[in-house]
């Protein structure tokens, strides 16, 4: 009976925003993300510098900084990508936006341009955790089991529906 129940529930996918190696998020050196304060997620070392738009959606929040992007799906999902770990204190230093706050964005679309070698250099972790801030509206958010992923491969998969 249990299964009959499966038919009602639904994925939604969201394509990898980078290209890269997978860290789960519970060993990013960040409490924030690794105790999902923010959310459900994945996160990644990207090997190329440039984040793309995962979904059709709206650029809802763009730091000052440049470091981190808020994304609000067509479909509702909302999306943080948070580029390095205390990449904050760059003051926007290696980071090119390429969109405005509020542009509609379409998926593939480059967001945000980086230098890894120059962030490196400074001395700041590249893992860019990618969470699923309104994680509590679905019945769950999977990462993927890969161990890496390529722009546009599925990073996370949600859930809706009725939970079991």
């Amino acid at each position: 009976m249990k299964h009959e129940k499966l038919k009602e529930m639904e994925y939604i996918s969201i394509g990898s925003p980078l290209t890269g190696n997978i860290v789960p998020l519970s060993e990013v050196e960040d409490a924030a993300f690794s105790q999902m304060m923010l959310g459900k997620g994945a996160a990644i070392e990207p090997t190329i510098g440039k984040v793309v738009a995962p979904v059709d959606g709206i650029l809802t929040t763009l730091f000052k900084t440049k470091h981190a992007i808020g994304i609000e799906a067509a479909n509702g999902v909302d999306i943080l990508v948070h580029i390095g770990l205390d990449t904050i204190n760059l003051e926007g230093k290696y980071f090119k936006a390429k969109v405005k706050q509020g542009d509609k964005i379409k998926v593939g679309q480059t967001l945000i341009e980086f230098d890894l070698k120059g962030i490196k250099k400074a001395g700041y972790s590249l893992v860019t955790p990618v969470i699923i801030t309104n994680t509590d509206d679905y019945a769950d958010v999977i990462e993927t089991d890969q161990r890496t992923v390529n722009f546009g491969d599925v990073l996370i998969k949600i859930l809706r529906g009725d939970v079991l």
